[in-house]
Order: structure tokens, then sequence, then C-alpha cells
């Protein structure tokens, strides 16, 4: 019998080694086969091909046998080609050994090819190691193959990894013959370094140029779509996942209700959410509860939480964090106690520092500012600039201009060019009458040469993201939109609305105060969505906007949702504003 099992097991071995010498460094074996088995039959045969060691190196480090794949390539390959030293790197990849040697093969010498720079451009990236990086890019300009799609699309995910995006698209331009991955690569670079609009400029160049789309393409111009909280963009890429049978698979499905809920749209991401139901893990589960916490819809938040355990999937941090970002949005203090108790008691998980800020921003906008100040300085971590910056604007909303001076200070600490710790205490102490120190913060901001962040507001029309600025009159429809927003304030001013003085930092007469916050981006955005049919009647217009809404767009928006009857819906920095009839979701807490 065991004569038999013998010569099976050698069969075996013949008949993979027979595949072996005809395989590429990426060939793919019986995975139940110990490759030392066919090591070492190479041994006892004699065998010398060259090719054949090349591939048991690839098959080695894919075993993360790196040793064994050092061992084959030093003591069977005398003489070693650009196929044996690229297997090389590549099983060094990620570490500073496949520097080495690359050294070492340059010094051989054996010129790379295009495999062996995609390698080391990986390495580059997950290191990261960005002045070897454009080393690299130097010497593949000079052998001419930068340019070629697989070692452009490497280069392009390296210089996106190193957080330059600029220098990525200039690579990914200079690519005459782009594929799908020099698409990916370029989509999902833009799309991770906060530029979405660009990403998905390039998806729709994608589209245009008939390349096919991959999973990587799609996840990342959801990304995009779901950062923007561009809605139209969002039903274009779900429409495009349908087509190419992307929209099954458990990455697209989980991006699109992540996409549909930030577009505030949680009903639709809701029926994508059940419908794939099956398909989904703990993240498709998270991102469907997040997008009910930007409402502050935090019952539904804790009864999908429920049904989730139900369905046999352990909640983890991010649940944690969707729901107490639910309570914080609500400015529910006791339950987000609550729930961060439960968590650390009941599921042994760890508080991080996001569920504290939840925390502390919930008793902040309770208007409890010692506890949360409290909880700030006795949690498990040091305050980052969040927790201040979020102390801070409690403050500004309760009229704490002495405890708002603190968290500023602090907040500057953390970085003086931190423009938002400037401008909240300069409103807060111009809210209190507060003048002389409100010029000393000004003072203060010019001195540090600290450029305050313009306020942007966006609105999608058909597709393309229109942004504003306040005071914006490059629009070319600049003259329809002024006279449509000086027809809603004298409109609203008719129904009761009263401009809010105390976002006025500056001593200056009424009239140029009514007109400085008559044409904030936001007004300017709810306008052009009007006079642009950015919606059917009754339909809900949806602008986004990159700070806080003041108190000010607040109040006329509910005034506005009146006289237009129909819902404006608004995504701040913090959470989603839903105006109807007079009122706001947020219940005047945000």
């Amino acid at each position: 019998m065991a004569q038999v099992c013998l010569v099976q097991k050698r069969s075996c071995i013949v008949c993979n080694m027979s595949e072996l010498y005809t395989a590429t460094a990426t060939a793919a074996v019986t995975p139940c086969l110990d490759h030392r088995l066919v090591h070492a039959q190479a041994i006892t045969t004699g065998t010398t091909d060259r090719s054949f060691y090349n591939s048991l190196i690839t098959l080695y480090s894919k075993s993360n046998l790196l040793s064994e794949a050092l061992r084959v390539f030093h003591h069977h390959i005398p003489s070693p080609n650009v196929v044996s030293w690229t297997a090389l790197i590549s099983a060094c990849a990620g570490t500073p050994l496949a520097f080495l040697h690359f050294i070492s093969m340059l010094r051989h010498p054996t010129l790379p090819n295009q495999r062996t720079f995609a390698s080391l451009f990986k390495t580059c990236a997950s290191l990261p190691s960005l002045s070897f990086g454009i080393q690299l890019h130097s010497l593949s300009l000079k052998f001419s193959l930068s340019a070629q799609p697989f070692v452009g699309s490497a280069l392009v995910n390296f210089y996106s990894k190193c957080r330059l995006p600029l220098e990525a698209y200039k690579v990914f331009d200079e690519i005459p013959q782009r594929d799908e991955v020099c698409f990916a690569a370029m989509i999902v670079g833009l799309a991770g370094n906060s530029r979405p609009a660009d990403a998905l400029s390039v998806f729709g160049a994608m589209k245009a140029c008939n390349v096919g789309s991959t999973l990587y393409s799609m996840s990342g111009a959801l990304r995009a779509a779901s950062e923007l909280a561009a809605l139209e963009q969002c039903r274009i890429i779900h429409g495009h996942a349908v087509s190419t049978g992307f929209y099954s698979n458990v990455i697209v499905a989980t991006g699109l209700v992540d996409g549909y809920g930030k577009a505030g749209i949680v009903s639709d991401a809701r029926r994508i959410f059940d419908e794939l139901l099956p398909r989904l893990n703990a993240v498709g589960w998270n991102a469907m509860m997040s997008g009910y916490a930007q409402q502050g819809d935090q019952r539904t938040v804790v009864e999908l939480f429920n049904l989730m355990e139900a369905q046999g999937l352990v909640p983890d941090e991010y649940s944690f964090l969707a729901i107490l970002t639910s309570m914080y949005n609500a400015c529910l203090v006791n339950e987000a106690n609550w729930w961060l108790t439960r968590m650390k008691v009941d599921y042994g998980l760890e508080p991080g520092l996001e569920h504290y800020t939840c925390l502390v921003g919930a008793l902040g906008r309770a208007g409890h500012l010692d506890d949360a100040e409290r909880i700030a300085m006795t949690m498990p971590f040091e305050p980052d600039a969040a927790v201040w910056r979020i102390l801070l604007s409690c403050c500004a909303m309760h009229g704490a201009a002495d405890m708002a001076w603190a968290m500023g200070r602090r907040l500057m600490e953390l970085d003086q060019q931190d423009d938002s710790a400037y401008v909240i205490v300069a409103n807060v102490l111009a809210t209190n009458g507060r003048w002389d120190e409100v010029a000393e913060v000004r003072k203060l901001m010019k001195d540090r040469m600290v450029k305050k962040e313009g306020g942007r507001s966006w609105i999608e029309v058909r597709g393309k993201v229109h942004v504003f600025l306040a005071g914006d009159r490059r629009h070319e429809r600049s003259h329809e939109i002024y006279a449509k927003l000086g027809q809603l304030m004298e409109k609203i001013e008719e129904l009761g609305y009263s401009p809010v003085w105390q976002e006025m930092s500056h001593e200056v007469e009424e009239s140029v105060k009514k007109a400085t916050l008559w044409y904030h981006s936001e007004k300017l955005a709810v306008a052009f969505g009007l006079v642009s049919d950015a919606a059917p009647p009754g339909k809900a217009l949806r602008i986004v906007k990159n700070l806080r809404i003041c108190k000010d767009c607040h109040e006329a928006f509910k005034y506005i949702s009146c006289v237009v009857e129909r819902e404006i819906i608004v995504r701040d920095v913090n959470r989603y504003h839903r105006f109807l009839n007079g009122t706001c979701t947020c219940g005047d807490c945000w």
C-alpha cells in the first residue's frame, strides 16, 4: 500500500514539473501540492532549466516561503535573467530587500522590464518610499517604459499613495494607450486624495473611450460620488453597474448603499440593501446604518443594529460609531453614554477617539459644556483637533465666549493654520459684542498668515456639479440667479423671516450686513437650482456645503421651503438638514 502511495505521489510531482517547465512567474498549481516536493524532484533529476526555477521562486513567494525562494535563486540559477531577478524582487515586495536586489540586478548587469518596475513601484507605494520611487520614475523614463500601461498604472498608484495626485495625473496623461487598469488606478487615486470631481471626470472619460470597467474603477467612482453627495452621478454609476454585471458584487453593492446614503436618499440605499441583503457583510450593514445616522434617525440605526445581530453578524467599531453618530446628531446625551458603555462592557470593544468625540459632541450640543470638556480631558486618548473643534462649535452654539476662547487656543496649539479656530472664535466674540477681542483674533490670524477657507456650496444639475462661493458672480447665469434670490428673500421677509445678524463678525451698516447675508453660497445654490429646474416640481433640491451651514441660511431655508413648496436638503460638514414646511429635521441642533 505504501509503495502505491509513493508511486501516486511521484506521478503527481512529475505531472506538475511538466506544468512548471512551461509556466510563467504567475503560474498557479494545485493548492495542496507542496512545492518543496517538486523542488526535491528537480534536484534529484538534475534539472537545470532556468525557466522552471524562475517559476519556482514565484510559487515559493506566494506560499510565504521567502527563504526557500532566496535559496532557489542563489543555488540553482547561476546566470539569472530579467525574469529571474523580477521574480526575486517580486518575492520581496513590500520590503527594502526588493530595492537591494534591484540594485544587485543593475550591477549584474541586467536591464529591468515592465514587470520589474511595476513590482518596485508597488513596494515604493506600500513602504512608502517617495525618494526611491522618484528615482525609479526617472529610470523608467530613460528606458521608455513609464508610458507603457503596465508600468504607468503602477506609477499612478505609487504617486496616489504618496498623496501626490497631480503627479499621478501627469503620468496618466502621458500614457497613450490607457487600458482599464490605468483608468482604475487614476480613478481610485483621485478619489482617495479628496479629488472626487476629478475622479468622476476620469470615470466619464473612461466610458467615452469605450474602455471596460473593473471592480476598482467602479468602487473608486462610487467613493467619489459619495464624497460629493452627487445623487445623479450615483444613479449613473448604478445603471452602469447593472449593465456591466457588477451590481451584485458585494463591494459595489456596499458602495451604492454608501453613495445613496451620503446623497441623503436613504430610501434608495435601503432598497439596494434589502435587495442584496444575503450578499452583504458587516461593512454593508455599517454603510446602511451610517446613512440613517447622518439623518439623525437613531431609531432606525438601532433597529438595524439589532437585525444585524439577529442575522448572525458581529457588530464592530464602525457599527457602534454609526449608532453614536446618530445619537450625536439627535443630541441624545444619555443614550450616547449608554451605548459607549455597552460597547465596552457587553461587546469587549475598546472605544476609539471617534467614539468619544461623538459623546463630547452630544454633551456639548445639549449645553453640558463643562461635562463635555471633562470627557475630552479624561478620555484615554490625547484630544485631537476634531475634539477641540467640536467643543468650540458647541461653545459658539450656546454663546459661551470665554470657553470658546479657551477651546480656540487649544485648537490653535495643535495647528496654527487651522482657520476654523480663528473664524469661530471671532464669530462668537462678535455675537457677544466683544469687538476689541475680535480685532485681536483677526490680528493673530494676519500675523500667522492664516488663510480663511472659503465657504463653498454645490448643486448637481443633470449630472454636472455647479459650485458657488459667497457673492459669486462667475456663473454664466448669475443674473438670473441673483434676480431669483432677490425675489425669494423679499417673499420670506413678508412671511416673517428676520436676518440672524450674529453671523456677521464685522461692525458695518445694516444694509451691508443684509447684502452679505443674502448672497451666501448655499442661498446662491438654491436659487440656481430653482432657475435651472434641477428637480421636477415638488421634488427636493439638494445642496452640499463644505462647512457648517450658518444660522441665517438655516433660518432662511425654513421659510424658502414654504415659499417654493418643496423640500430643501442640505448636507453640511456635520449632518443632513431637511427643510420642509418651515421646519428642519435637525431640530435646530447642529
